[in-house]
């Protein structure tokens, strides 16, 4: 019997081989077939709350060593019951992957050129790389993705703008209670540079930091005006724990606490941090936001309100802001007026809910 294992040994390597091979293909198909029949259960979910999703006919690809699923020709858009804003974006194909070494997360990556599409303005754009990672993990909304981007090229009505380096981190939690995290950010952007005349301090933005958070709790309401109207009823809160951008000569560092008020638009105060306020001086008047004769005195105020900087580092102006009524307030002197939110109308209630001595029309 040894010696009939051992003339034959060389049967048992191939057929072992194939054994294993048609088993990984097994595999692969079903956790292909798996990859595409959860897309479309996402799609279909989006759709049925109103929002469009279409793209052409699916190709399956990747194997042996990753699940990919490439849709060609994506859009996906949102609709007066789904956004307070007009929002669609396009793709010329969108790339779902699964890596076999991680079964728990699946990559996204939009490919070519692209379309982001808000209130009116077309923002055509395209990168090096744009990889968005989500984990498998069961739920119907992932705890957290990850966005990585490089050099990222966009027209704007102003003109040109590119990033070389960005990563967005988003978690959610949708059982957090009062004045817990229910969503967060952590946004990180490099080398950014800006249209030509985007602003009197330069093209070149060096550094940009964004971290904030949504406390809870979030309720479960498909309509999103009723949705936020029971978020904001709850005691719901926006924190923008630091914003830090660094132009030029200029820095500036923001915190800030905020909500909605009873027209569902921001409301909030905080405070900016300025270095490099001379400097901010001198560009605003050669912009012509400033005028000659008050540059003086702003200049005079900035140096007499600043504070050493630490370490020797430079000084520091802080001044309260403020948001109410739509209008920005930096130290009570009024800056700019945002546009308002348009929310859409909430659905008509039933006869009954309107009136409760007429019988249902269900």
């Amino acid at each position: 019997m040894i010696r009939f294992f051992r003339s034959r040994w060389w049967l048992v390597l191939p057929l072992a081989l194939a054994a294993l091979a048609a088993l990984h293909t097994g595999l692969w198909r079903s956790a292909s077939s798996a990859l595409a029949q959860g897309f479309e259960d996402w799609a279909a979910q989006r759709r049925a709350l109103g929002w469009v999703v279409q793209h052409g006919t699916p190709v399956r690809g990747g194997w042996p060593f990753a699940v990919t699923l490439t849709l060609p020709g994506v859009e996906i858009a949102g609709s007066p019951r789904t956004t307070p804003a007009d929002l669609r974006w396009q793709a010329e194909a969108l790339e779902l992957r699964i890596a076999l070494p991680e079964w728990e997360e699946l990559r996204v990556a939009p490919r070519g050129r692209q379309l982001l599409a808000l209130q009116g303005f077309a923002l055509p754009f395209a990168a090096d790389r744009l990889d968005l990672a989500l984990p498998l993990d069961g739920g119907a909304t992932p705890r957290e993705a990850r966005l990585t981007a490089e050099r990222l090229r966009m027209n704007t009505p102003l003109g040109g703008f590119e990033m070389r380096q960005g990563a967005l981190i988003m978690r959610a939690r949708l059982s957090a209670t009062e004045g817990e995290p229910a969503f967060s950010i952590d946004l990180d952007v490099t080398g950014l540079t800006l249209p030509p005349n985007a602003g009197p301090l330069g093209q070149r933005l060096d550094h940009l930091v964004l971290e904030g958070m949504l406390s809870g709790p979030l309720p479960l309401l498909r309509h999103p005006t009723q949705r936020a109207e029971a978020w904001r009823d709850a005691g719901g809160t926006i924190e923008l724990r630091r914003a830090a951008l660094q132009w030029g000569p200029v820095g500036a560092s923001l915190s800030a606490t905020g909500t909605l008020d009873e027209a569902l638009q921001p409301m909030g105060a905080g405070q900016l941090a300025v270095t490099g306020a001379a400097e901010a001086v001198e560009a605003m008047v050669a912009a012509g936001w400033l005028s000659a004769r008050a540059a003086g005195p702003t200049r005079a105020m900035a140096a007499l309100l600043s504070r050493p900087g630490e370490d020797g580092g430079p000084a520091v102006l802080e001044l309260p802001i403020t948001l109410t009524e739509r209008r920005i307030g930096l130290a009570r002197l009024p800056l700019a007026r945002l546009p308002a939110l348009e929310w859409p109308p909430p659905p008509e209630l039933p006869d009954a809910a309107r009136d409760p001595s007429l019988p249902g029309s269900d």
